[in-house]
């Protein structure tokens, strides 16, 4: 295990070096193509630590099952959140030169968040076993929610508490399309930017979705090492892949339901835990739950192509 904590950390560690140096601190635009291969190293160094795991783990196949399964869910959650962030730019008119450093931050942020969230949601489940059907009947609201909800509900980046009350009450200055400052010095005295309230919607938003990922990894497994390994791999690298999403959002238009889909699954699975039998033999049969994850994603993935190709066609025919 101690091994399997050092090469977690100096993966972690390296991922997000070579992130930071390779996407967020380079002057030339990162084009698809190039985010799409970073994004796919990323995964594979996700994967292979997984497959660390099958040799290295006491658990072994288990543990390693549990640790796919619930970085496929996260994954997918990161990349709803993603989508969200991409969206929130757009309406609050964030120049793409700052992008780069909000989505680093908010990446940071959102592992800090599920880190606390993790080991305070782990301590209450040990203690109080019954939470574990509140967070199944959380997550089947939250599918439910998700695969309802309009776009437009979805994001109000301006009716965004925080965004209003600190427009309000602190000196707000523009440096200008250029900066990607949070505070300057304006006037003689401190001031935030247009950056730093949008910071504050993305700061809400992370908060939201780490609420709604941690009874996600909970009806997987209770695993500190599981739980947290998944998770910090699930975020990291995502500063890659928003480059690749960026221009493509409307290629992966069903991955919402796909996502609201695992939700529902993995609450309902939970809550069916309290007939023992049944939550026995998920945990006998781990691999049920990554089948049912990995089917989910491809199937949403397979039919947003077909849809996207289905409407070109019928596009060009009009034309």
């Amino acid at each position: 295990m101690t091994l399997l904590w050092i090469i977690f950390g100096i993966a972690a560690v390296g991922v997000s070096a070579l992130d930071l140096f390779v996407i967020t601190h380079r002057h030339s635009d990162v084009g698809v193509a190039s985010a799409v291969r970073w994004t796919g190293a990323w995964v594979a160094v996700a994967l292979g630590f997984g497959v660390a795991i099958l040799f290295l783990h006491p658990g072994g196949g288990g543990v390693a099952t549990d640790y796919v399964a619930g970085y496929l869910t996260e994954y997918s959650l990161s990349v709803d959140n993603l989508f969200v962030f991409i969206l929130i730019f757009s309406l609050m008119g964030v120049p793409e030169i700052a992008q780069p450093k909000l989505i680093k931050l908010g990446i940071y942020l959102s592992i800090f968040l599920r880190i606390i969230f993790i080991l305070f949601g782990i301590a209450l489940i040990e203690r109080f076993h019954w939470l574990l059907y509140v967070f199944g009947a959380l997550l089947i609201w939250t599918a439910w929610k998700m695969l309802t909800a309009e776009e437009d509900e979805q994001v109000n980046p301006r009716n965004n508490i925080l965004y209003r009350v600190a427009s309000r009450m602190l000196p707000v200055f523009d440096p200008g399309p250029e900066s990607r400052r949070l505070v300057v010095r304006h006037a003689g005295k401190l001031s935030v930017t247009p950056l730093f309230l949008v910071f504050l919607v993305i700061g809400s938003t992370d908060l939201l979705f780490a609420l709604d990922s941690i009874p996600a990894i909970m009806g997987i497994s209770n695993d500190s090492f599981v739980v947290i390994t998944s998770n910090v791999f699930a975020v990291l690298g995502l500063n890659s892949l928003f480059f690749a999403l960026r221009g493509v959002m409307g290629m992966f238009k069903f991955l919402k339901h796909g996502v609201s889909v695992i939700l529902f699954f993995i609450g309902a699975k939970m809550i069916a835990g309290i007939y023992h039998p049944i939550d026995a033999w998920f945990k006998d049969h781990a691999f049920v739950s990554l089948i049912v994850i990995g089917t989910v994603l491809v199937v949403s993935i397979v039919l947003s192509i077909w849809h996207n190709r289905a409407a070109d066609q019928a596009a060009g025919g009009e034309s």
